[in-house]
């Protein structure tokens, strides 16, 4: 029963005679008398053994393992197809934000380049002896000023934006 164990284990871990000898610092062979029951681990080599394959050493020694069915591991790729729906479906929800965001970005600066255009700085025909006045001014002008020259370099990363996830969800959907 232990043989048959060590056996069923090592292979549902995936691991050959050779990896799980190395891991235990024996021979091959060692591992492969085990499985044969022709000899049995003592009792250190059982708890090094149970820790490798993260099983009781009771599990080892009495309890008999079913190998993986195919049922199991396809039950596990239903699960693993369904985790990677869900990422897909949280990829291209992120993506399709992310392609809203860079609309909603152009759109609110020529929005601000609209209003701009239209009230052609009122502020310069203001009363600059006022101090609340002056600040607020200044503030404007400075506004308008950044606005102009940063805007247009947002505008056109904006464009880039809403292009290159246009064309990522399009090569998502073919």
């Amino acid at each position: 029963m232990l043989n048959e164990n060590i056996k069923a284990i090592r292979k549902s871990k995936g691991l050959s005679q050779e990896e799980l000898a190395i891991k235990l610092n024996v021979v091959r062979q060692t591992i492969s008398k085990w499985e044969q029951g022709l000899s049995v681990p003592d009792a250190d080599m059982l708890i090094s053994i149970s820790e490798i394959f993260e099983t009781p050493v009771s599990t080892l020694l009495g309890e008999n393992i079913i190998e993986t069915k195919a049922d199991d591991l396809k039950v596990i790729s239903e699960k693993l197809e369904i985790i990677n729906l869900q990422l897909a479906n949280r990829k291209m929800t992120k993506q399709k934000l992310l392609h809203w965001l860079f609309i909603s970005l152009g759109i609110v600066i020529m929005i601000v380049f609209i209003i701009l255009f239209i009230s052609h700085s009122p502020y310069l025909n203001w009363d600059y002896s006022n101090p609340e006045t002056s600040v607020m001014g200044v503030v404007l002008h400075a506004f308008e000023w950044l606005f102009v020259r940063v805007a247009p370099l947002l505008l056109i990363g904006a464009i880039a934006g809403v292009y290159f996830t246009r064309k990522l969800s399009n090569q998502e959907n073919n």
